[in-house]
């Protein structure tokens, strides 16, 4: 019958992992932790900024197809808003270009950090042209972020 010899222990010779190592392998694995938060920080803010940008695009669609629908209006897109109840065919071009001015800074300031809507008449060209600008501050960012478009209007 054969028997098992006990094994028996050299000194110097190990079996498993230090503590250093061990140590070591965790400062790895928090280092690129971090890396990771950093970058999850990084997505969430050009996520952010990227639903801005579309917030603003469509805000200066949406002002360019009110001018286009009001196109005699001219100089009246640079004036200041008010909500003179403009629905339909029942105002002036004026009263509907100022109703139209009220609508978009309410969405401005309802979709954009610091929203503002500024339109510039220029007729010293032909066609007529609006410049049509949208501005807004986004967290963080020291500069103002803006958003431009120049439309022709053959109607006047």
């Amino acid at each position: 019958m054969l028997l098992d010899k006990p094994t028996t222990r050299t000194p110097g010779l190990q079996r498993g992992f230090s503590l250093v190592e061990v140590l070591i392998a965790l400062v790895i694995l928090s280092v690129g932790m971090l890396g990771i938060a950093g970058l999850y920080v990084q997505s969430m803010q050009a996520g952010r900024t990227s639903m801005f940008r579309h917030n603003a695009v469509t805000l200066a669609g949406d002002v360019a197809d009110r001018i286009r629908a009001n196109p005699r209006a001219g100089i009246a897109y640079q004036g200041g808003g008010a909500d003179n109840g403009c629905v339909g065919a029942d105002c002036s071009e004026l009263e509907m270009a100022a109703h139209d001015i009220m609508l978009w800074r309410a969405q401005a300031d309802g979709t954009l950090p610091g929203g503002d809507v500024t339109v510039v008449f220029d007729d010293t060209v032909f066609p007529p042209e609006y410049t049509i600008s949208v501005d807004w501050v986004e967290p963080g960012d020291p500069p103002e972020q803006s958003y431009s478009i120049v439309i022709p209007v053959l109607g006047i």
